[in-house]
């Protein structure tokens, strides 16, 4: 009896384990779909490549697990006329903040931080900073009051710490950053992310810490904070503590050689609706920077991947924390990171969490997500969100910049849960 028991807890196990997994049914219908509905996004896909308005795309819907829908459609090289494969490789540019929020928090558990320390606790650097009272565009000049208190971990995750964004944020941030060689980070020469992050530190911060909003070069500041705190550079703490474990095979800050004919180019669409293909820098960024060697590694958008190791990403946070036996966060830490951590400021109709938007009642209204969804996106169109309600990870692959068609990602997520049974 005793035997049976010991087997019956082993198979229980065994099975809760197996379903953590991201598996592939016989029938999208075995995962909550209905093939017929489906149909719809299939026939929307390939008429979005027809008309040209992008190049190419992959899709991947999985629920409770399951895949329900897994596509790729059009070409991933217009000249070469390349088909796309399952298996391309994105920059998921700001993607890559999800991916470093995780391991700052993986640290956290680990006792390494509290969340609301000061970041001058761990970077002196950051000590008696002031915020921009006056800036004059003329010549970039600026006066400065102090900041009433020290921004914090937490104001870091949450991007309410002050800090602007290098060579895509507000006029005063962009020309403050550039004339202290502080970037976006993505494809970095002659710099270590250690210097960038101590200049950092020196600069004012646009707003007073926890007053507003506002995106910026937080998660690079958290990507060198996790160097401090693991004695690890930023890409080997991804790969030992967070890729590995995970079996992300196929997710980098450097490409490798071998590896390079699978990363998608990067396209831009013209006033008359032309497909380009990238050549020249755009965001401070040449279009082949995933494979250049580079040692300088942005947590706020550094990474390439596949959209099905990306997948596995975020059916790890989905199952609270674990994948395939593998517990990287205690379902605890990531109902704080998937959860409204900025009160009543204001995000539009969403709120932020730990790392992700989260969708609200309010916003729940205008799109089928529920409320609770968590989500962000790459400023190449690459796109993915999390519905726990629906047991639901929906990914929304392209490659482009300049496109007068930013909206097929919602699209993309109409379609998706107009299947759903």
């Amino acid at each position: 009896m005793k035997k049976c028991f010991l087997f019956l807890l082993l198979c229980i196990y065994s099975g809760l384990v197996q379903a953590q997994k991201i598996t592939f049914p016989v029938s999208p219908s075995d995962a909550g779909f209905s093939p017929e509905r489906l149909k719809k996004l299939d026939t929307k896909m390939k008429d979005w490549v027809e008309k040209r308005w992008m190049p190419g795309a992959i899709a991947l819907v999985i629920r409770d697990g399951k895949v329900a829908y897994y596509n790729a459609v059009g070409s991933s090289n217009l000249e070469n006329r390349t088909v796309m494969k399952k298996d391309d490789i994105f920059r998921i540019a700001s993607q890559t903040k999800a991916v470093t929020s995780v391991a700052v928090m993986m640290l956290y558990e680990e006792g390494k931080f509290l969340l609301d320390e000061p970041v001058s606790k761990y970077l002196p650097a950051f000590a008696n900073q002031t915020v921009i009272d006056k800036f004059n565009a003329a010549d970039t000049t600026y006066t400065t009051v102090p900041a009433k208190r020290a921004i914090t971990i937490r104001d870091l995750l949450t991007h309410t710490s002050g800090l602007g964004y290098a060579q895509i944020g507000t006029n005063e941030a962009t020309a403050i950053y550039a004339k202290h060689n502080i970037t976006a980070g993505l494809d970095v020469e002659g710099d270590r992310l250690s210097d960038a992050m101590n200049r950092l530190g020196a600069l004012p911060l646009m707003y007073q810490p926890g007053e507003k909003w506002m995106y910026g070069v937080n998660v690079d500041l958290l990507g060198y904070l996790v160097e401090v705190w693991s004695g690890q550079t930023l890409d080997d703490y991804f790969t030992n503590k967070i890729f590995k474990p995970l079996g992300m095979t196929d997710t980098y800050f450097n490409v490798p050689a071998a590896k390079a004919n699978r990363l998608v180019p990067i396209y831009t669409e013209d006033s008359l609706g032309k497909l380009n293909r990238l050549v020249d820098p755009a965001l401070g960024v040449t279009p082949n920077f995933p494979l250049r060697k580079k040692t300088y590694f942005s947590g706020g958008g550094g990474l390439s991947s596949t959209i099905f190791d990306y997948a596995i990403f975020l059916q790890m946070l989905l199952n609270g924390g674990i994948y395939n036996g593998q517990r990287l966060l205690s379902s605890n830490a990531v109902r704080m990171m998937t959860m409204n951590q900025i009160g009543d400021l204001s995000l539009g109709d969403e709120k932020f969490g730990l790392g992700f938007a989260i969708a609200t009642e309010k916003s729940s209204a205008i799109y089928p997500a529920q409320a609770g969804t968590f989500s962000w996106g790459g400023a190449f169109t690459t796109s993915y969100w999390v519905d726990p309600k629906q047991k639901l990870v929906l990914l929304f692959y392209r490659q482009m910049l300049d496109s007068r068609h930013g909206d097929l990602s919602d699209y993309f997520r109409v379609l998706t849960y107009q299947a759903l049974n």
